[in-house]
């Protein structure tokens, strides 16, 4: 069931106890006069909801719980009074809107996305399992034993536990399984991927694949939903927040502290620092150089890092933008002041991931 709130002129005039099905929702938006602005949280249901019943009202926004938290645990909590909280937030302008794609094929782009990280993380899961159970045994399986159909008969059937034996057959299945998934739906998010151009361009950098690729634009899902470049950053989880509180002896305020933020996208942030790592493990390119040159000036490695990232991502944004290809002689680092006093900034960041 769902609980609706109605309010005007800072009043609740009417509340609704409704099925959570977008017949019995959309008859009770469509009873309220216009001007109309829907607003539910973002969670399970959240997308559903917005690609189904935004052409009810007027407006219709999808906030951030995180946002709310304080305001909506503070006294009674149930859906009713949720309900009312929520018509009083927006009234006071502080709800903070998560955005929704309005295109249904980037909708089931990131729904692949989603379910091949789930999959992977799974294969991770089974692999740890199998381990944690010949760590009990003090067994260790041969090379190849997990992969190659034909090592792995012969071990398991030389174990002398066989109770072993046994249970490895059984933790085996899921890790094929698990395997067999991630490849299926790696296919398939090549397929939908493939659609897109900019997953070809950006696949073009050093340190980007199929996968990254194909994660960024699914969770980023337009350029233009970002005022600048710093917003991006924070929003992968590569850009810095300033923290500053209090004043020193003199009266006067004290210097602002750098740290990352931790409440972002962790599969965005994942995949950007991803493909920092790998291009300058590679080396040879300008984002290797780019690193390497940062660590010259003073910057420690963890700080060169995610400096590097943030370099990537704003090349792949004005790409995303301008619909150009990666050209590395426009992006290569030109000295200059301002350059070097965002250097001097980013040393004062603590070097922690």
């Amino acid at each position: 069931m769902t609980d609706l709130a109605v309010e005007r002129k800072q009043k609740i005039i009417a509340e609704y106890h409704v099925p959570t099905t977008i017949p019995a929702l959309r008859s009770v938006l469509e009873a309220i006069p216009e001007p109309k602005v829907l607003v539910i949280e973002e969670g399970p249901s959240a997308d559903w909801l917005y690609r189904n019943l935004r052409t009810s009202v007027n407006e219709m926004v999808v906030c951030d719980p995180r946002r709310n938290r304080l305001i909506t645990d503070d006294g009674d909590k149930d859906n009713p009074i949720d309900a009312r909280k929520l018509a009083e937030l927006l009234r006071g302008g502080h709800l903070r809107a998560v955005h929704h794609s309005d295109s249904p094929d980037q909708v089931v782009l990131k729904e692949w996305v989603s379910l091949y990280g789930d999959r992977v993380r799974q294969g991770v899961r089974e692999i740890n399992k199998i381990r944690g159970r010949l760590r009990m045994y003090g067994v260790r399986a041969p090379r190849g034993a997990l992969s190659n159909a034909r090592i792995r008969a012969a071990w398991l059937a030389g174990l002398e536990a066989r109770s072993l034996a046994g249970q490895l057959e059984v933790l085996l299945l899921g890790r094929d399984t698990a395997v067999q998934q991630v490849q299926q739906a790696k296919r398939e998010l090549g397929r939908l991927a493939g659609r897109y151009a900019i997953v070809g361009r950006w696949r073009e950098l050093p340190g980007v694949g199929l996968i990254r690729a194909a994660t960024l634009l699914a969770y980023l899902d337009t350029p233009w939903r970002f005022r600048g470049e710093k917003a991006l950053w924070k929003y992968c989880g590569v850009g810095l927040l300033r923290f500053a509180s209090g004043t020193d002896r003199r009266g006067r305020p004290k210097a602002g502290k750098l740290r990352l933020p931790w409440a972002v996208n962790r599969r965005l942030k994942d995949a950007v620092r991803g493909a920092a790592i790998s291009a300058i493990h590679a080396g040879n390119n300008v984002f290797s150089e780019s690193s390497a040159e940062r660590i010259r000036r003073g910057l420690p490695p963890g700080n060169a890092r995610r400096s590097t990232a943030r370099k990537m991502l704003s090349v792949m944004w004005g790409m995303w933008k301008t619909g150009s290809r990666f050209d590395p002689q426009r992006v290569r680092d030109r000295p200059c002041q301002k350059q070097q006093q965002r250097v001097l900034k980013e040393t004062t960041c603590p070097d922690r991931d």
